[in-house]
């Protein structure tokens, strides 16, 4: 529902994802997390049967928060280490006992114009402690793109990347593969991002 409002801000989203993610079981979604306008351009990509990892805090939003919790998203407490801790196991759980997938932002905040952050290795740990594959998702760049005060704000890309299986290779170096699957993710959001005419800050490229 939230990503059809979308064309309400005049933002054209194409979304493209390989036959290989759409016959696939549960996977843990890994995406840049740009700014507050991902609610309503993300959303519209989210595949069914996924959920979320969100602050606690987020469920006192007004009509948002109560659908954000009502809707199975997973609501973690930041400000309590040994619960933060504990939030892979669960999630990982979840996965596994209600065959869902999950949609993680591994750099753990919003960029707002900085490019793609450092990943965090969270996402790739729930993963292998779900035993399930991670599909990195570039979102062209958003930063400065959209103007209220316009009916056409251009277009966007959300492409999903092929899955990465998790073999024990992998399984023994998770921050070397978070490390290189920030370099893969920001080579196509690069690409992308030029293909609809949105650079990146000049540091991300």
């Amino acid at each position: 529902m939230l990503g059809r409002f979308s064309k309400i801000i005049g933002l054209e989203v194409e979304i493209r994802m390989p036959d290989s993610v759409k016959a696939m079981g549960p996977a843990v979604y890994i995406a840049n997390h740009q700014n507050n306008y991902d609610l309503f351009t993300i959303s519209g990509a989210v595949p069914k049967n996924t959920v979320s990892v969100g602050k606690k805090s987020l469920k006192w939003i007004p009509f948002f928060g109560q659908m954000y919790w009502l809707t199975g998203n997973i609501l973690i407490d930041r400000k309590n280490s040994s619960k933060a801790m504990n939030t892979i196991a669960v999630t990982a759980a979840k996965i596994r006992e209600k065959k869902l997938s999950v949609w993680l932002f591994p750099e753990g905040t919003r960029s707002n114009g900085r490019g793609l952050l450092p990943f965090k290795t969270g996402a790739f740990r729930t993963a292998v402690q779900a035993d399930v594959p991670i599909v990195p998702v570039c979102v062209s760049n958003l930063h400065g793109v959209i103007k209220l005060n316009r009916w056409n704000n251009g277009k966007m890309i959300i492409e999903f990347q092929e899955p990465i299986e998790l073999d024990c290779d992998k399984r023994e170096s998770i921050r070397l593969l978070a490390q290189k699957t920030h370099g893969r993710m920001l080579k196509r959001i690069n690409e992308i991002s030029h293909e609809v005419g949105t650079e990146l800050p000049q540091a991300n490229k």
